[in-house]
């Protein structure tokens, strides 16, 4: 499963973890703005805003399971079987398959208000990439320097949700994952007053205790709700260091340890990666689950003007300083 948030500070951040039990090899990709993005059912688009993400390339073609662009928009789309809904073909709209859906949003739309109007004339199609890599069931969160929004294909047809809190996670949908959050308003940061029992002396024993009751286990339902207390309630300095270190500990708190989610025939979910982009300054930061140490791609600091894509492996190995 996955969890994907944003948070703000004197810059803009955006980034996931990517939860599964195995890897597709992916790397982070840079998409330079002429790259020529060929889509199954609408036209090619041969010039657009550059793009720095996390990638699977298979055939020359990034498929992006996260990403931003120049303009500061990001992207993600995480896993939601069982509710994900792609539909027919469908004359009039723009049909769009689920691999193609975040490079034909971040090369075209510089923030969500682009997004939701581009939105308004797509159909996501049930299109797979190859008999090898059908499509995934997904919905995404798309987010800039001011908001956020969600948008599912379901039965219903396409649903776009204004974000206010800035996370998203699994099933269920989202509607009934920001209704859920009303079962935890007592939660605080502060230490509870008693309101048991006035006729009880209780002892206030222990620090943190506003927020018990909070989720601890790794289900989406749990992971949106912690996730969204992590985030709402996060202060940190607004230097860049400060805010990378934040934010990764913002994921940190649903982050998936191997052994405590069976897979079955011995596979256990873990977190991959996770990844901090700086909407501002285009740099994609990504830990590993073995390499703790931040690493980051500058994507200015390659030729945005080309036509190339540009791939940097990963770096999974433990990196450790030893200072004596």
């Amino acid at each position: 499963m996955c969890t994907a948030v944003t948070y703000y500070t004197k810059d803009h951040y955006f980034g996931r973890n990517l939860d599964l039990e195995y890897s597709y090899k992916e790397t982070v990709t840079i998409t330079p703005r002429n790259y020529e993005f060929k889509f199954r059912q609408v036209e090619e688009i041969k010039n657009h805003y550059a793009m720095i993400g996390m990638a699977y390339v298979a055939n020359n073609y990034p498929l992006y399971y996260d990403a931003i662009n120049e303009k500061g928009l990001g992207m993600a789309g995480l896993n939601f079987p069982g509710n994900a809904d792609y539909k027919e073909i469908e004359e009039g709209k723009a049909n769009i398959a689920p691999f193609e859906f975040i490079p034909y949003v971040l090369a075209q739309c510089s923030n969500v208000d682009e997004a939701k109007n581009l939105l308004k004339n797509i159909n996501i199609a049930k299109i797979n990439f190859s008999d090898e890599l059908p499509a995934s069931p997904l919905h995404w969160i798309i987010s800039d320097k001011e908001k956020s929004i969600t948008v599912e294909s379901v039965k219903d047809g396409l649903k776009v949700y204004d974000n206010p809190v800035g996370v998203l996670t699994n099933n269920p949908t989202f509607d009934i994952h920001m209704f859920n959050l009303n079962n935890y308003m007592a939660l605080s940061t502060e230490q509870p007053e008693n309101n048991f029992s006035k006729a009880l002396n209780l002892d206030k024993y222990s620090r943190g205790m506003g927020g018990l009751g909070l989720p601890g286990d790794l289900s989406s339902a749990s992971r949106f709700v912690k996730a969204t207390f992590t985030r709402m309630n996060s202060k940190s300095g607004d230097s860049e260091s400060e805010s990378i270190s934040q934010f990764f500990h913002i994921l940190g708190s649903v982050y998936q340890q191997r052994g405590l989610v069976h897979m079955g025939e011995g596979q256990y979910e873990i977190t991959i990666y996770s990844s901090c982009c700086n909407l501002d300054k285009g740099i994609y930061y990504y830990i590993t689950y073995e390499n703790t140490q931040v690493t980051g791609v500058d994507m200015y600091k390659e030729n945005l003007d080309s036509s190339d894509l540009v791939n940097y492996d990963l770096i999974k190995g433990q990196k450790i300083f030893m200072q004596n």
